[in-house]
């Protein structure tokens, strides 16, 4: 174990997760692979890693179970989902009207519903990052990607 590297190197989601439509299973797998390929992942108080993320949902609460790349326990954190359920259901309904767009509107009326899009997956984005301060420190584009995984989590198709 490197000392010191703080990254996520897998992310499994448990089968509490539950299977979805084949666009909600590729969805999930983007933002897996998004994920592991470029982060920052410190949990508070440990050496370092590389990590494995666990991601189960247990009582409508996101269960992050984290160990090493070993497979050493290093922590496990439950968040509420209820502050992201605005947001998620927000960033979904935009997502909709995004694709509608696609099909039929001009191009910077795209471009003014995708920028709203964005926006609301900042808020989701810092608001994760907030809810996981003093036990796991990520980096913005790191929150971003965990969190358009929270929304293919949460979107069960």
């Amino acid at each position: 174990m490197a000392k010191g590297d703080f990254k996520l190197c897998d992310v499994i989601l448990d089968e509490t997760i539950g299977r979805s439509t084949p666009d909600v299973e590729h969805e999930r797998a983007v933002a897996i692979f998004d994920l592991i390929e470029e982060n920052t992942f410190e949990p508070a108080g440990h050496a370092g890693g590389p990590y494995k993320l666990n991601l189960s949902l247990v009582d409508s609460k996101l269960v992050f179970g984290i160990k090493t790349e070993a497979g050493e326990d290093v922590a496990t954190h439950i968040l509420s989902l209820t502050p992201f359920r605005r947001i998620i259901k927000d960033y979904f309904m935009i997502c909709e009207s995004y694709y509608e767009a696609i099909r039929s509107s001009t191009p910077s009326q795209i471009e003014a519903i995708d920028m709203g899009r964005r926006g609301i997956h900042n808020e989701g984005s810092q608001t994760l990052m907030d809810r996981l301060q003093g036990k796991i420190k990520l980096d913005f584009d790191t929150a971003r990607r965990l969190f358009t995984l929270v929304c293919v989590l949460y979107w069960r198709g």
